[in-house]
């Protein structure tokens, strides 16, 4: 070995090597490559490519480029890898199912949802997206630092000025070594309106900050089952969220059942997902589906998935959501550079950073500006000293040999600078003219003001974030759209309940099992006898069974068929608008094949000196201590075992003190203590309530107060008041006593009530209709006539059921509002 070749070895420490060798390369990949800046949002290869489409005029108003010419711009001047790293980033760039606002706007094929690739870049062509241009926006007046490319030939943006929130509008993704991020996507203007309520108030917290940002927003749409995990994320960095498909079952004329999924999780292969369907269905792992396609076209998405005629569809369905990728979860990780470092951030943070971008974007240009204007400002000041003394400088022009001797003549004799006398050199004779006077007059008045309002910015904090809160409304404006992804409660989630208003609503079950909440004021007083509004879209053979008003913040109560008892909030039940069908409620309890709901009920709490009343179909009774029901688990609790063909119609709450009346199809009704039912426990069958002839069955059950009148409706729409006086106490067990003389006319009895004056009763027919009409337009009646017509029945159909809510006229709600009639 030569002298040479021995100076050039050098003895190292392996391990220390490596250490070192691994911590550069670590660096370099979470800095230079994997990790986004907190402040744009990007990482440095979207960086590049934004601002060598912008240096090379590819913008929104300009024609489509080649995308080749794009990626070997970027390769060859700033992004020194391969141009498949380049093409495919640029590709999820202008991919509308992966990025929630494109900043690529593609021409020709860039891919599907069904995992296609894009074509090869010499065929397609691009450009930047007008909201890409926001991210560019003011990048020429020094408002960002520069740096040296990879060979120091060329100069690249350190981050851009990024004029909208692109971290968490189009969020981020991103493996580094040892670390990774995965920011999701939100709705620009509920990201905007966060940082506005930021700036005015920086002792905001989290939660306030959430009730502009509920949470996050996929571009594909879909799901979001609870906030917990949205709650968790914005105030740690960290948390995991349920996406589930938008879908929703439709009935052919035939009677069958078709699932119809219209919006997938995010980042989930349709193709794919078609695939896993049918190998589950190969396999007999699910069955129950006869037929599987996919109708998406330009239009929108739509995967059919026929149901066998003797398959509950909505058991089908979370089968599905079990197996499939119908369901999925996101793991939030909020995992960004700040000054070069990675850092988990919360929700305040990662806006207060941004905002902390802008206040220096807004000085920089601010700053820029402002030298513009002065460095004008000082040549307009030259020029009016010339036109002050044009006649005398025009003399010393001309009697100057050359150029530099009348500039240093010009400087010496009015002590101009050189800049000024450099501008009067240049100057041409039609300056001279009395109009081109005035303009230079005029715009050195102008720029003064100028200067002026720039210095102010400068000095006022408050200005800057006026001019930024300015410009981010106009953003907003300009580019804002509909939310696509829907928040619902989570199935059986814990919830955060400080972040939910405690509001009273409605909550409308149909006979099929769909369940909705609407607010309380989505019905309008009617008349008595009037036509009524649709109040729920059904199918043919559906109605609205049960409707109640309750508080966001109670319980609600389901009882099925088989005397077993589910629990719910009021705010996991998702709202809808008035006309539309709601959900399944299998899909927020899990409801047996064959079980469905048959009594609903609200509670605010677990009264230990609180009973629930029972009564079923054949009349049986039972009474229970409330407390029993504290603990109901997921797969839910027995409430009373029931006899063969018997079902569990209708639960009330008492004090343990009060009167029970009861009514039956044929016009019947008993009334009687209630301590002559002892309590017994949940898992007892109950006593008789009182004896049914051939035919008869209960149809209602009502705890008696001493300003309540009984009322009663028939299927025909017929109905009538009577005070509770004409209805004598009896022994339980007995037949009771007439309540409503049951003709051809108004046909058999559906509903007894009790009522007061200051309450609205709500009618439902079979087909949906809805009408409120207040309790006093009732007339009050004897106990055995048949009642005057209370809303107009189209022919073919029918009352289903009646439920009770306050009047309009009453500011406030009470509670247990349902609980005693």
């Amino acid at each position: 070995m030569s002298q040479n070749e021995e100076s050039r070895v050098r003895p190292v420490n392996i391990s220390e090597e490596m250490r070192t060798s691994f911590l550069d390369y670590a660096m370099s990949v979470i800095v230079s490559r994997a990790l986004p800046d907190v402040r744009d949002g990007l990482k440095p290869v979207h960086r590049r490519i934004l601002y060598a489409m912008n240096e090379l005029g590819m913008t929104a108003d300009k024609a489509y480029k080649k995308s080749a010419r794009i990626v070997g711009e970027v390769i060859g001047k700033f992004h020194p890898h391969g141009d498949a790293a380049v093409y495919d980033t640029m590709v999820r760039m202008a991919q509308d199912f992966n990025y929630r606002y494109e900043l690529i706007d593609g021409h020709g094929n860039f891919g599907s949802i069904d995992g296609d690739a894009a074509a090869a870049m010499r065929y397609t062509e691009a450009r930047m997206s007008k909201i890409a241009m926001e991210m560019v926006r003011d990048i020429k007046k020094e408002t960002i630092d520069f740096r040296d490319n990879y060979d120091g030939s060329e100069t690249e943006p350190v981050v851009l000025p990024s004029r909208f929130p692109n971290l968490l509008v189009n969020g981020a993704s991103g493996i580094a070594v040892g670390m990774a991020t995965n920011i999701p996507p939100h709705q620009l203007g509920e990201v905007i309106d966060g940082i506005l309520a930021l700036s005015k108030n920086p002792d905001i917290s989290i939660n306030e900050l959430m009730k502009y940002i509920p949470g996050p927003d996929f571009p594909t749409g879909g799901l979001i089952l609870g906030r917990e995990g949205i709650r968790r994320a914005y105030h740690t960095g960290r948390g995991t969220i349920t996406l589930r498909a938008k879908v929703h079952i439709e009935q052919s004329e035939n009677g069958k059942e078709s699932i119809i999924v219209t919006e997938l999780p995010y980042q989930v292969n349709k193709a794919k997902l078609v695939e896993k369907i049918a190998e589950l269905v190969r396999d007999k792992r699910i069955d129950g589906i006869t037929d599987l396609r996919d109708e998406s076209d330009r239009s929108g998405m739509r995967v059919v998935i026929e149901v066998r005629r003797d398959v509950n569809a909505n058991v089908l369905l979370n089968n599905l959501y079990k197996h499939t990728a119908l369901q999925t979860t996101f793991g939030i990780n909020m995992l960004a550079l700040v000054d070069d470092r990675p850092k988990v951030l919360n929700l305040k943070q990662c806006l207060a950073l941004y905002l902390d971008h802008q206040k220096d974007v807004i000085k920089r240009r601010t700053r820029y500006e402002l030298k513009k204007a002065e460095a004008r400002a000082h040549i307009l000041e030259g020029l009016r000293i010339a036109l002050d003394h044009i006649d005398e400088i025009i003399e010393l022009i001309r009697g100057s040999e050359t150029t530099d001797i009348a500039r240093d003549a010009l400087m010496s004799r009015f002590q101009l600078t050189h800049e000024q006398a450099q501008a009067i050199l240049d100057m041409r004779l039609q300056r001279l003219t009395g109009l081109e006077r005035e303009k230079i007059e005029t715009e050195y008045k102008e720029l003064v003001e100028r200067i002026a309002e720039l210095k102010a910015i400068l000095a006022d904090e408050e200005k800057v974030l006026s001019i930024i809160r300015q410009e981010l409304l106009e953003i907003k404006e300009k580019y804002n759209d509909e939310r696509r992804t829907e928040i619902t409660a989570g199935i059986h989630a814990i919830e955060d309940e400080d972040l939910i208003p405690r509001e009273q609503i409605v909550i409308a079950l149909t006979h099929n099992g769909y369940i909705k909440r609407m607010p309380v004021d989505a019905y309008k007083s009617q008349n008595r006898g009037g036509r009524g509004v649709q109040g729920m879209g059904t199918n043919e053979d559906d109605f609205v069974e049960h409707l109640f008003t309750t508080n966001t913040h109670h319980y609600v109560l389901l009882f099925t068929n088989k005397g077993k008892v589910y629990r719910l909030k009021g705010y996991e039940i998702p709202e809808y608008g008035r006309t539309a069908k709601g959900i399944p409620v299998i899909n927020l309890v899990q409801i047996e094949k064959d079980e469905h709901i048959t009594a609903v009920f609200p509670i605010s709490g677990f009264d230990e000196k609180a009973f629930l009343v029972f009564v079923t179909k054949n009349g049986i009774i039972k009474r229970t201590p409330l407390s029993e029901f504290a603990n109901i688990r997921k797969g839910g609790l027995i409430a009373l075992n029931l006899r063969e063909e018997d079902e569990l119609i209708s639960v009330r709450l008492t004090d343990g003190e009060k009167q029970i009346i009861i009514g039956t199809k044929n016009g019947f009704s008993i009334r009687f203590d209630e301590t002559d039912v002892r309590a017994m426990g949940r898992a007892a069958t109950g006593v008789k309530a009182i004896t049914l002839t051939d035919g008869d069955e209960v149809v209602g059950m009502g705890i008696i107060e001493d300003d309540e009148d009984i009322l009663i409706v028939t299927k025909k729409g017929y109905g009538k008041r009577t005070p509770i006086k004409e209805y004598r106490i009896q022994t339980r067990g007995g037949k009771g006593i007439k309540t409503c003389n049951i003709t051809e006319k108004n046909g058999e009895m559906v509903a007894l009530r009790t009522v007061k004056e200051n309450e609205d009763l709500m009618i439902i027919t079979h087909n949906g209709i809805i009408i409120r009409t207040a309790v006093p337009g009732i007339p009050r009646l004897g106990r055995i006539t048949m009642g005057v017509k209370l809303i107009r029945i189209s022919e073919g159909d029918e009352v289903a059921t009646v439920a009770r809510v306050l009047s309009e006229d009453d500011s406030e709600m009470v509670e247990e509002d349902n609980s005693k009639d």
